[in-house]
């Protein structure tokens, strides 16, 4: 009897240790708020696919490796990129040491507050903002700026914080995924210093697994110190063609799944796409006016055309945020709009 129930016990172990090993999760509804349907189902038959011993499409914890967009894919981005919110405030709080600004664009219609005129230049007048406000400082000094603003700041038409701003359906992925064995990572166009002050808080993504654009820094001695010092000069652009370049820098692995939602992202798809065995491509599609915003093929900002395209021929999962998801925001702000 003792016998019996001592290799019993050894099974149940040994059952439990192999299921962690590989990093299946059982769990009864890992995506609460996806509704029923093929983009809800293509994300759980992929996992389930490469997490299964003796499945065909089994890969091994160590390249389980997904790969996601920030703006318009994790949280909003509407009306303008997040980012550009800090780099007009950064230029209101800086404007008393730069009287010239008053009279040069785009500075000029940020300090009277017309942002649309602001953004007319579209991404060289942003890159330029962009230089003029982040450079001239010490990675610390601006990781603070970052991470104080991202506390309090609030969207000028929501008002909420633009960490409330996420979307609950990709928290739950992004969940799901690390606990089948996936290591996840932010590869977005946004500034990569910009971003990791906060995404391990706010997605649970550690900062060595965010990429981003980035501006050049150098080594400097200061007061004694080892500082390193930001400069006005661009050194990495990640968007577009620069994605893949991006991951292979940073990862040096080709993802097996990757989620965007613009033609900025459609050569990280491709990427992850022409990849041996199973493969995941996701194209979130801004759908909902009421909760959201409904944009693609005409928007300025995250503008999803050719990706539509090409989701269409290649059978890429499209997600329609009307139609598969029951909500948008984590719960606690769901019931606003």
């Amino acid at each position: 009897m003792m016998h019996s129930l001592h290799s019993s016990l050894l099974l149940i172990v040994s059952a439990t240790l192999f299921t962690l090993g590989t990093g299946v999760s059982r769990a009864a509804d890992p995506l609460p708020s996806w509704n029923a349907g093929a983009s809800r189902q293509a994300v759980v038959d992929f996992v389930e696919k490469v997490t299964r011993p003796g499945s065909p499409d089994f890969v091994a914890i160590p390249e389980r490796i997904a790969v996601f967009d920030n703006d318009g894919t994790l949280w909003s981005e509407q009306p303008v990129y997040f980012q550009a919110f800090f780099v007009f405030d950064r230029i209101r709080a800086m404007a008393p040491q730069h009287p010239e600004w008053t009279t040069h664009e785009p500075f000029a219609s940020v300090l009277k507050g017309d942002l649309k005129s602001a953004m007319a230049k579209g991404e060289h007048g942003l890159i330029e903002m962009v230089m003029a406000t982040h450079a001239g400082m010490t990675s610390d000094d601006f990781e603070a700026l970052v991470a104080d603003w991202i506390s309090t700041a609030r969207h000028p038409t929501t008002r909420r914080l633009f960490t409330e701003m996420t979307y609950q359906p990709m928290l739950e992925v992004l969940a799901y995924l690390r606990a089948n064995g996936f290591k996840t990572y932010i590869v977005s166009g946004g500034g990569i210093e910009f971003m990791r002050p906060w995404a391990n808080r706010v997605y649970g993504i550690p900062p060595e697994q965010v990429i981003g654009s980035s501006i050049k820094t150098k080594f400097e001695m200061r007061d004694g110190k080892p500082v390193l010092v930001r400069l006005p000069e661009i050194q990495f652009i990640d968007d577009k063609e620069g994605k893949p370049v991006g991951i292979e820098t940073h990862i040096g692995r080709r993802p097996l799944a990757a989620f965007g939602n613009s033609d900025g992202d459609l050569q990280m798809l491709q990427w992850t796409a022409g990849g041996k065995g199973a493969r995941l491509c996701v194209f979130v599609h801004h759908t909902d006016a009421e909760r959201e915003w409904a944009y693609d093929r005409t928007s300025s900002i995250g503008r999803l055309d050719r990706g539509l395209e090409e989701a269409r021929a290649k059978g890429w999962s499209v997600v329609d945020m009307k139609k598969d998801w029951n909500r948008i925001y984590p719960p606690a702000l769901a019931a606003s709009p």
